[in-house]
């Protein structure tokens, strides 16, 4: 007997405090603002994003926290400045002097022209946990990965305190905390029969969405595509990437063997955001493959995270998947997960004129399968 997917909309719980913690320390980096990153050995620094950094906000840094700035860069992004080696995931970068606003904008942005060659030195050992964590933050408000903080040991009432272990635990603990809020039927031009579900995390945050077609009988393995959002690509027809191929060519497929399902995940970029995206572009029309341009940024390869993924296929009943998909990542991210990946389904596009360097790069430095 088949049995088809039960999609019903759930009502949120309470968030746990941690995620609305996270959640208000993103907004107040995005705006510029200073917070209190506070680690569990009991040491904590003032941050702020570098994109933020001016020579009057880094003279109220220091003034507030009493010790002088450095900036907490990538391992990626600091070996590419040669300045140190990517032995850990952040490095502390200080300065013999005060930091300037011109430093800090040239340590975080690998489009502005040249970098500070004199009075940086790399802090050796590993990095606090606050400089870890702050760092995390960053990438969580989608900004360049580079922060300024300095230790402090006051109490900083009239800014707002996040927990290191908070910040780091949150990609997955917004993952768990998913639930279908909305469900509409939306036909579309290559699949009459679909209808919409959106997910979205307890803490109100970012959500994804559920494109099902047909009733997928969740019984037997479900095709299912991982689609990241890609504004240019998906919206506008952008000809640097596959992407709007590969999202109307996979809801096409699935209307064309009678069902399956495609997840939306807010993930733009390889999960570096829209703004970072087109920094990478700029980089690429210098001369970086897509690759190298996110680590000129300070990015790993792929920030994505399949966990939000499986999450939402269990919400769905889903245990079993055939993958349409290129990339070995998503079948090994799903499985980690515990979703079962039966068969990887090829989906593969011609180029067009625009991106054929960008489809030889995916398939000989990113392991994709064509």
């Amino acid at each position: 007997m088949t049995r088809p997917l039960i999609v019903k909309p759930l009502p949120l719980p309470i968030p746990p405090n941690s995620l609305v913690a996270v959640d208000r320390a993103v907004a107040e980096i995005r705006r510029g603002g200073l917070v209190v990153v506070e680690a569990e050995d009991g040491t904590a620094a003032l941050a702020m994003a570098a994109e933020a950094a001016t020579n009057e906000g880094l003279a109220r840094l220091a003034r507030a926290a009493g010790t002088t700035p450095v900036v907490a860069l990538t391992g990626r992004r600091a070996a590419v400045l040669g300045l140190a080696a990517e032995e850990h995931p952040v490095a502390v970068i200080g300065s013999n002097g005060p930091l300037t606003a011109d430093q800090v904008e040239r340590l975080a942005d690998p489009l502005r022209a040249g970098r500070p060659e004199v009075g940086l030195t790399a802090a050796a050992g590993a990095p606090p946990p606050w400089a870890v964590a702050t760092v995390a933050l960053i990438k969580l408000a989608r900004l360049l990965p580079a922060a300024v903080v300095a230790p402090t040991t006051g109490r900083h009432e009239d800014l707002f305190h996040v927990s290191a272990d908070d910040v780091l635990a949150y990609p997955p603990l917004s993952a768990h905390s998913l639930r279908r809020v909305a469900e509409a039927r939306v036909p579309l031009i290559d699949a009459e029969d679909s209808r919409i579900v959106a997910f979205r995390p307890a803490d109100g945050g970012v959500g994804h969405l559920a494109i099902i077609v047909g009733q997928p009988d969740r019984d037997t393995p479900v095709l299912t595509r991982l689609h990241s959002e890609c504004f240019t690509g998906d919206l506008l027809g952008s000809l640097r990437c596959d992407c709007g191929d590969q999202l109307r060519g996979a809801i096409a497929e699935l209307s064309r063997v009678g069902s399956g399902v495609l997840l939306y995940l807010a993930q733009e970029g390889r999960g570096i955001g829209l703004v970072n995206k087109l920094r990478a572009y700029d980089l690429q029309d210098d001369g970086f493959d897509t690759l190298d341009a996110n680590q000129q940024l300070g990015f790993d390869d792929d920030e994505r995270v399949y966990l939000p993924a499986a999450e939402m296929l269990r919400l769905m009943g889903i245990r079993q998947v055939r993958l349409l998909t290129n990339n070995p990542a998503k079948v090994e991210g799903l499985a980690r997960h515990g979703i079962e990946v039966t068969e990887r389904v090829p989906h593969v596009f011609p180029s067009n004129g625009h991106n054929e360097e960008y489809l030889k790069t995916k398939a000989t430095r990113g392991g994709h399968l064509f």
